[in-house]
């Protein structure tokens, strides 16, 4: 004999088993430690793991041979019958070594489940989330394959395996079922995994995962030096999105809610969803792993970081979810944007910016994780949001290409960006099946429906409208008449608007047109006053063709466009908030259009101001009006 027997002379071996072994693990002839169960007329019951027990019968037994439940003793296996029960003889001696025996099982791989229904298995991997249902307690798993959900039931509502923890590291086994179509491991046994083996697999995961969030490898859609230049930054955020997806943290995701923050996010929605069905096996996971939630401010407001850290919160504490990532689209590069930041973090809660808004970059990016604005690389708004999402999106699930090459061109056009690519882009979308005027019509289409569905993001009906991952039938019936609606509505308002425009020459020579929305245009209705200052300043710069510069203004606001002069709004709040300590301004945006806020009672003054500055600025026949903001 080889182990230890008394045979060769060797110090005999003794093994002590991992809880979880199972027969598969022992040998007739070895000797193993065992926890005295139970103690009976014609024997002793014991165990060798928690799956593993036998009798000692009472004829191996020394005749005055006394044992109490919990007593340890050695045993050598004699037998292992046909119907699975075990013999055992007590070991004599107190000379020998113990080693070791962990459990031996074949992993079987998440993602190779939807083959194994029916079959016990054993899945090694991190717990990702642990959520009570009013039945069974559900353990989501990931390992280098996937995410799969193990359900375990005590009794109805009650906690099953109390002591495992998110970020643990478990052994699963159990046999795999099929529910709704999705594969689901029954847990017949959870344990977490020592330390060095735990180590292993999270070294294993890790090389996995960075793998796997290596984002597909796609040339820009249009040849234009400009987006070449933010590939890289576009490129480190769709790895760290494929990675979050992979880590199962939930992503809440941020947008500006007018035409290019929803061509931003819905590619990028639908890219993120398309790679958790790859990644995951629950049903579920695209609803309680992403959020797309539009924000009417043209920044982070305190009250929507509020309501985001609050959900992200009672997630943890409810449903068992990991904090979130928050990505910011087409907002957030502002010091605006700061104290929200600010307050996030406070908690593990990574932020991902992509934006063209002139940015506040010394501010923002000691608080952000990844930020991507086309200012940062010398290039300015006309890159916009939408543009750069799109590429983002086909790097997060290349798949998704070919539901995408209108997408830039209805950015462009919302945006009223003047980039030399807007041609290559509006000729794409024409190989796509769009003319011009109907891409315009979609543009309109998403501000109709943004203002109305406020703070909603009407998945299925911006998907529609926009027809990224909608029904194009629908759309072809439906853009036109919300695109006439929307005409009809801003008809409306302009008729009772137009009558209360202000308008001065300024020293430059521009045309300063002025009004009240507050007082002279409908309230609560569409458009609202930016969308109104919008169309009366796109109106004067039609009319004239001369510079033009517009300001709508209420009791603690003002919306404000420019063309063809050279202003810098961010910089004109800067140099408001030093003239004015008590007035509050706040706000900006583009260097040429943007919005800002005040105190009511210090509105004149700042109003006065404002016009002074810009009556100073440059004349530029080259700027052209720019976003909506």
């Amino acid at each position: 004999m080889t182990d230890g027997s008394p045979d060769d002379g060797a110090t005999p071996v003794v093994y002590r088993l991992a809880p979880a072994c199972t027969v598969e693990d022992i040998e007739v002839g070895e000797r193993y430690t065992a926890t005295v169960n139970g103690v009976v007329d014609y024997g002793v019951f014991v165990d060798l793991s928690e799956n593993i027990s036998g009798l000692l019968h009472e004829s191996v037994l020394p005749a005055d041979a006394e044992y109490d439940v919990g007593d340890d003793v050695v045993v050598e296996l004699t037998e292992i019958r046909e119907n699975g029960d075990l013999g055992f003889e007590r070991f004599e001696g107190d000379d020998y070594a113990v080693e070791e025996r962990a459990f031996s099982y074949d992993r079987v791989a998440a993602g190779a489940l939807a083959g194994r229904v029916g079959d016990t298995v054993h899945i090694e991997g991190e717990v990702v989330q642990v959520k009570q249902t009013g039945g069974p307690t559900v353990f989501r798993i990931r390992d280098e394959s996937g995410t799969v959900p193990c359900t375990a039931f005590e009794e109805a509502g009650v906690r099953a395996y109390p002591d495992i923890a998110i970020d643990d590291v478990v052994h699963v086994t159990g046999e795999v079922e099929e529910r709704e179509g999705a594969v689901q491991v029954e847990i017949a046994d959870l344990e977490t995994l020592d330390a060095g083996t735990a180590e292993h697999v999270r070294a294993r995961l890790d090389a996995s995962t960075t793998e796997r969030a290596t984002p597909a490898d796609v040339d820009p859609l249009v040849d234009w030096p400009a987006m070449r230049e933010l590939y890289p930054d576009l490129r480190a955020v769709a790895r760290r999105l494929r990675r979050t997806v992979l880590e199962s943290r939930p992503i809440r995701m941020r947008h500006h809610a007018d035409g290019d923050g929803m061509c931003a996010s819905v590619p990028v929605q639908l890219a993120l969803e398309r790679f958790i069905e790859q990644t995951h096996e629950d049903p579920d996971a695209k609803r309680h792993l992403l959020k797309r939630l539009p924000s009417k401010a043209p920044y982070y407001e305190m009250e929507d970081a509020t309501r985001d850290l609050n959900f992200a919160l009672e997630d943890q504490a409810r449903h068992g979810q990991k904090l979130p990532l928050l990505l910011m689209l087409d907002n957030g590069s502002t010091e605006e944007d700061t104290p929200a930041y600010e307050t996030l973090s406070h908690y593990d809660i990574p932020i991902l910016v992509v934006d063209h808004h002139h940015p506040d970059h010394a501010a923002v990016d000691p608080l952000v994780d990844e930020h991507v604005n086309p200012y940062l690389h010398g290039e300015d708004y006309r890159v916009t949001t939408g543009m750069m999402c799109v590429e983002l999106a086909r790097m997060i699930a290349p798949s998704i290409a070919d539901d995408l090459d209108h997408v830039p061109a209805v950015a462009g056009l919302s945006d009223r960006s003047k980039a030399e690519s807007m041609s290559d882009y509006l000729d794409l979308a024409r190989e796509a099946g769009y003319d011009e005027e109907f891409l315009h019509d979609v543009s309109e289409a998403l501000d109709y429906e943004a203002f109305w569905l406020r703070y909603s993001a009407g998945r299925d009906l911006i998907n529609d409208v926009l027809n990224v991952g909608g029904d194009e039938e629908r759309q072809r019936e439906l853009v036109p008449w919300l695109a006439e609606r929307a005409e009809r509505d801003v008809d409306l308002q302009l008729d009772a608007a137009m009558p209360h425009v202000e308008h001065e020459t300024v020293e430059s020579g521009a045309h300063l047109y002025r009004i009240d929305v507050e007082n002279h245009a409908h309230r609560f209705t569409y458009p609202a006053p930016g969308k109104t200052t919008g169309e009366i300043h796109d109106r004067k710069v039609e009319e004239t063709g001369e510079p033009v510069i517009t300001i709508g203004y209420g009791p603690d606001f003002a919306v404000l466009r420019s063309d063809g002069v050279r202003m810098d709004i961010p910089q004109m709040v800067t140099e408001l908030n030093e003239e004015f300590p008590g007035a509050g301004v706040s706000g900006g945006g583009h260097l040429v259009v943007g919005s800002i806020r005040f105190v009511n009672g210090m509105r004149e003054e700042v109003l006065d101001a404002l016009v002074a500055k810009m009556a100073d600025a440059e004349i530029d026949e080259e700027l052209h009006s720019t976003p909506t903001r």
